[in-house]
């Protein structure tokens, strides 16, 4: 039996307006729009920046301060975009995680590059090889994620991940089964295959700050526990 897309479309929702003060009815641009992933702080469900977003409109989230003791939040600089199809969840996290290094290119470039059809993009493996190609390099790997719950050594091992590339300015891209009884917020109550982009992380309460580019609910950027973030990937992987 075929399996159903991996991205579900982005909720279906009048788009009229940013949610900055003074930015309304405001058309696509190049110019992004500065926010901080920590303006509401790191707890588990907040959400940074919420509202409704047009596609192809690029907010820019400043990367935490340089000068921060140890065991701050952390997290990069990156333009977010939320998906310009309901199929392009790959492609949109996929540019979200290369604009921290590179001026990215579009959803539909790399939509192209990926292979994503209106079923989705297939597999975490055409991601990162489409990060590689586009970084010139061989920095990320595919990280399966097998087992449901995952093992612990998964777990460790994802978190090592998330850390150790966020320290050294790589965003992760997770592709995530999120059942209706577990899901980021703003889901729609049913099981959505998606990929999303983590770019941050906090050591103290281990919550991971998430570019989620399907903006259902109009939650766009948003901090999550690691705990849960472990329990979406499986049985799909990431790219790390």
């Amino acid at each position: 039996m075929r399996q159903r897309p991996l991205c579900t479309a982005i909720a279906a929702v009048a788009v009229s307006a940013l949610v900055y003060p003074g930015v309304a009815d405001a058309a696509p641009s190049s110019q992004p729009l500065p926010v901080s992933a920590a303006a509401h702080g790191t707890k588990s469900g907040t959400s940074v920046v919420g509202g409704e977003i047009k596609p192809g409109t690029a907010v820019h989230i400043q990367a935490s301060p340089a000068a921060q003791p140890y065991g701050s939040p952390r997290w990069l600089n990156i333009d977010y975009q939320v998906q310009e199809t309901g199929y392009w969840c790959g492609p949109a996290a996929t540019r979200i995680a290369l604009s921290a290094r590179i001026a990215a290119p579009s959803q539909g470039d790399l939509a192209a590059q990926l292979g994503t059809t209106t079923d989705g993009t297939g597999w975490i493996g055409q991601v990162t090889a489409v990060l590689n190609n586009n970084l010139g390099g061989g920095w990320y790997e595919t990280k399966e994620m097998p087992n449901d719950p995952p093992s612990q050594e998964q777990r460790d091992r994802l978190w090592n991940d998330i850390v150790y590339d966020i320290d050294r300015n790589y965003p992760v891209v997770a592709n995530i089964v999120a059942p209706a009884n577990n899901h980021p917020p703003g889901y729609p109550d049913y099981t959505i295959y998606h990929y999303f982009t983590v770019f941050g992380y906090d050591p103290v309460d281990r919550t991971v700050a998430i570019a989620d580019p399907a903006n259902f609910g109009g939650n766009q950027i948003y901090w999550i526990s690691f705990d849960q973030l472990a329990s979406l990937i499986p049985p799909k992987g990431y790219s790390a």
